[in-house]
């Protein structure tokens, strides 16, 4: 890695006052994206192994049977993350690498590669923040009727204990699903992700047979003792209608109450929300409520873009100075200050926030040595402004994690997004700081530095 001066944007004093002192900052990935070594080390194979394979699912028939070569150069990929200057690294575990049929025994090599991923990073001083689910279920599972199957939700609790009790000494946060919303609309009413179901009326059972999972292992995880910090990670956006018009707020309502209120409802007020635009509602049974509400110690939020909402056929917004990704989302930084500053009002007292995944997929090229992505640099910058401005109005957060560390397997879209702050060459395998990598290493050391100075001029009083 070599220094590489840019003209790029500085943080404001707000942001540098309040994202300098006891601020986490990360990158993440999630295990599909990035291990490969699907048919190693005893791993199972994953609802994803068997969507990529079916025709016409994913871009090029593309799947993460190789992704970033992960599995085997962790070691080398723990020390790069080492050199990009952040405290903490967010990753999933994937459950079929370590209990190959979702149920019985385990892997003791999968269980041993995380060890051994969880050890260097603290040996790096890199704080380890694990997930449990992100959408690689064992296809054994899925046999039996996967999220559908009210069963699963009991084999994920016994799973999630056992992943606490090996690792839960030595993590910073233990997550137990990463985006429900995903699993439950995309893989199971829109057909979009693994497994490819197009029911709605089995879209809503899977997503609560995933928050009362959720609700279970936080159940199961706290009984035997779990010590580091256990909680959820949603995605989640504000919502802005079109027009003022009644059809237009109405509309704006619905989806907020389905993509956010439907999750946040559920786990701090022990209720789904009514909403006349929801047609599909899950069998609750007795006690499930009480079993989701259970006391989290933080909330993972996941923010890209905001939702735009038109019932009356009023045109989308006019294109804003920072554009589009390349996966067509809007940049709109304000949507997050908008959207905390709005759970807080509507929520309360919340646990401490941490946003896990933030960041844009951008059509970069590798050109002598070098990948020039200032669009990446100013979405950043743009969002931790915002975040600054939450922070400014009272939201409790603690910490930002980019998406992603590095360009990996982007699920139905193949290989063809690249999310990464380091540039991946798929066919090599060769890693490249990309001018972002650059920048937000460069940035975190001035917030530090802030921070130490601080702390230095306070102690001379």
């Amino acid at each position: 890695m070599t220094d590489r001066p840019l003209n790029s944007p500085r943080l404001s004093d707000l942001a540098r006052r309040l994202l300098a002192d006891d601020f986490r900052w990360g990158v993440a990935t999630s295990a599909y994206q990035i291990e490969g070594a699907v048919d190693v080390d005893g791993r199972g194979p994953s609802i994803w192994d068997t969507f990529a394979r079916q025709p016409g699912r994913t871009v090029n028939g593309e799947s993460g049977a190789v992704a970033c070569d992960h599995y085997r150069r962790w070691a080398d990929d723990v020390a790069m993350i080492g050199e990009l200057g952040v405290d903490a690294y967010r990753f999933s575990i994937a459950w079929p690498r370590v209990q190959p049929q979702g149920q019985g025994a385990f892997n003791a090599k999968g269980l041993d590669f995380y060890d051994r991923l969880v050890d260097a990073l603290l040996e790096h001083g890199i704080a380890p923040h694990a997930t449990l689910y992100h959408w690689d279920l064992p296809q054994a599972l899925q046999d039996l009727g996967g999220w559908g199957n009210r069963d699963t939700a009991f084999h994920f609790a016994t799973y999630a204990d056992a992943m606490a009790r090996r690792l839960g000494d030595r993590l910073a946060s233990l997550a137990t699903h990463n985006e429900p919303w995903c699993t439950a609309v995309l893989g199971h009413e829109i057909g979009k992700f693994a497994p490819g179901d197009r029911d709605p009326q089995l879209a809503a059972q899977v997503s609560h047979h995933l928050l009362l999972s959720h609700g279970l292992a936080m159940s199961a995880m706290r009984a035997s003792g779990a010590r580091c910090p256990l909680g959820i990670v949603l995605n989640q956006s504000s919502v802005t209608p079109a027009t003022d018009s009644a059809a237009d707020r109405a509309g704006a309502a619905t989806e907020y109450a389905r993509f956010v209120r439907w999750y946040m409802d559920p786990i701090f007020r022990g209720e789904y929300p009514q909403d006349p635009g929801i047609a599909h509602y899950p069998e609750v049974r007795a006690g499930d409520m009480a079993l989701i509400q259970a006391p989290m110690d933080f909330l993972g939020v996941n923010f890209y873009s905001r939702i735009w909402v038109s019932r009356e056929d009023s045109p989308r917004p006019a294109p804003n100075a920072l554009g589009q990704t390349d996966m067509g989302w809007e940049i709109h930084p304000d949507g997050l200050r908008e959207l905390l500053v709005g759970l807080k009002d509507q929520y309360g007292a919340l646990p401490p926030i941490f946003i896990t995944e933030n960041g844009m997929a951008n059509a970069d090229t590798l050109q002598e040595g070098r990948v020039r992505d200032a669009a990446r640099i100013d979405y950043v910058h743009a969002h931790l402004e915002a975040l600054a401005q939450a922070k400014a109005a009272g939201v409790d957060v603690r910490g930002y994690f980019y998406w992603s560390l590095m360009d990996n397997y982007e699920w139905d879209s193949g290989y063809a997004k690249r999310f990464g702050l380091v540039h991946v060459d798929y066919e090599t395998q060769q890693r490249v700081f990309k001018d972002s990598a650059h920048w937000y290493r460069d940035t975190i050391a001035d917030l530090k530095a802030d921070a130490g100075r601080a702390a230095g001029e306070a102690a001379h009083g």
